[in-house]
């Protein structure tokens, strides 16, 4: 029995597909050992979202082959999609598979010779899509559903149309379906993925929307929790966000990217909206659901972004009612428009400014938490920690520590907080929510 070891890099729609790998070659009898460890066969699903994840995906195919000499090594996801021939020459890889290729990976791993092999279609071809057959999600407690793959939008930072195609959605029925599987084997909550998570329907015949597969989601009680990925601010409608107030099953909690808060940096960027019009789905998400859990995306140095359009955007952002940002400092990625963009902000002064951002987001992020002192929250147990302790997620993403066990894992119990951290609340379990 071959020994076959998997890691992931990148976004939770990667780690769906590498889940969905990892049941794919246990179910060809393939033995799945931690990629820490000694293995026939190395899988790295990859990213390419910036230089940094490039070459973290380099680094780990090098560390792989140092590790075990004579081991097979197997490069997938997008920067192989992008970078093909490149990893074609890294010693030790046998094997280089494009995104639609990772879905036949147990065929084509045993198809495995001396020499390297590359199998990438052109991606942009591909006009459907079907959720990787995934029946279990080991060691989670939460599961994730890829249900849209690709993106039409082409910012022009971005290198994902290009390593992902065009928006396609799984089929409505697929969707529900699988859902429901992932509530029979037990998951209390399901992560709703995808690349535009927002474009989810407008593909389908007939065409259709988010709204309406979350609309069908809660009537059938299919899942207990359902949370969204990130979602674009102009894919936030009016009916949406009154269906999100009402709704008993969608987690109070959403990542909307930003990018920037200077109007002419979004118009570079070809994002379709203005500071005001992002502010205004802000306040209105609160205005429903106050104890909503908002992150954003930004990216730190965009080209031609001077100091006083960076103080600005900061103030913007500053002045948002959100709980955290996710920080990415600007990555020319060779093929999109901002890459050939003159005026390149200097590398240092763009990671003086990403930390700057994540300043304030550590500062957001404990204010937000503040909030919740003295109050009830409802937590899905995922893991102990340490003696008599366990961890777990609230509906609106607050990670929760208090006195527990073992046997409270994967069930959702009303905990009131008492501590606030950097990063956790803490707090005891409540017998009855009033």
């Amino acid at each position: 029995m071959q020994r076959i070891a998997i890691t992931t890099l990148g976004c939770k729609t990667n780690q769906y597909e590498s889940a969905a790998m990892t049941e794919s070659l246990g179910r060809e009898g393939f033995q799945l050992v931690p990629f820490e460890g000694a293995a026939d066969i190395y899988i790295i699903n990859t990213c390419t979202v910036t230089a940094r994840t490039d070459a973290e995906s380099r680094r780990l195919i090098r560390r792989a082959a140092k590790r075990q000499p004579g081991a097979k090594i197997v490069v997938t996801g997008c920067y192989a999609q992008l970078a093909y021939e490149k990893l074609r020459e890294m010693p030790g890889v046998s094997l280089v598979l494009g995104n639609t290729e990772k879905r036949g990976i147990a065929d084509l791993v045993r198809e495995i010779g001396e020499e390297t092999r590359v199998e990438v279609s052109d991606i942009s071809r591909e006009r459907t899509t079907g959720a990787m057959a995934l029946e279990s999600f080991a060691e989670h407690t939460r599961a994730f559903l890829q249900i849209q793959n690709g993106c039409d939008s082409f910012c022009s930072y971005c290198i994902v149309p290009h390593v992902r195609g065009r928006s396609r959605s799984v089929p409505f029925a697929e969707a529900l379906s699988a859902i429901s599987l992932f509530s029979a084997r037990g998951f209390r909550e399901v992560v709703l993925t995808g690349i535009h998570l927002g474009g989810y329907g407008l593909d389908l015949e007939p065409p259709g929307e988010l709204l309406d597969l979350l609309l069908a989601i809660e009537d059938g009680r299919t899942v207990e929790r359902l949370r969204l990925g990130s979602i674009e601010p102009t894919e936030i409608s009016t009916p949406l966000v009154s269906f999100l107030a009402a709704s008993q099953t969608v987690c109070s909690h959403l990542h909307i990217p930003l990018q920037s808060g200077h109007d002419r940096i979004l118009e570079r960027m070809n994002r379709r909206y203005t500071t005001s019009r992002f502010r205004e789905v802000i306040e209105a998400l609160l205005a429903a659901i106050p104890e909503i859990c908002i992150g954003c995306d930004v990216i730190a140095g965009f080209p031609g972004e001077t100091e006083g359009e960076f103080e600005e955007s900061f103030r913007f952002i500053e002045s948002l009612p959100i709980a955290y940002l996710h920080v990415f400092p600007f990555s020319p990625r060779p093929g999109t428009a901002a890459a050939v963009m003159p005026d390149r902000v200097p590398g240092e002064e763009i990671r003086r400014r990403a930390e700057l951002l994540r300043r304030l987001s550590e500062r957001k992020r404990e204010a937000y938490y503040r909030r919740f002192l003295g109050s009830e929250l409802l937590v899905l147990v995922q893991e102990t920690e340490g003696e008599g302790m366990v961890k777990g997620l609230s509906r609106n993403y607050i990670p929760v520590l208090f006195p527990g066990d073992r046997d409270m894992i994967n069930v959702e119990v009303p905990v009131r907080i008492t501590g606030v951290g950097k990063k956790q609340l803490s707090g005891e379990l409540f017998a009855q929510m009033p």
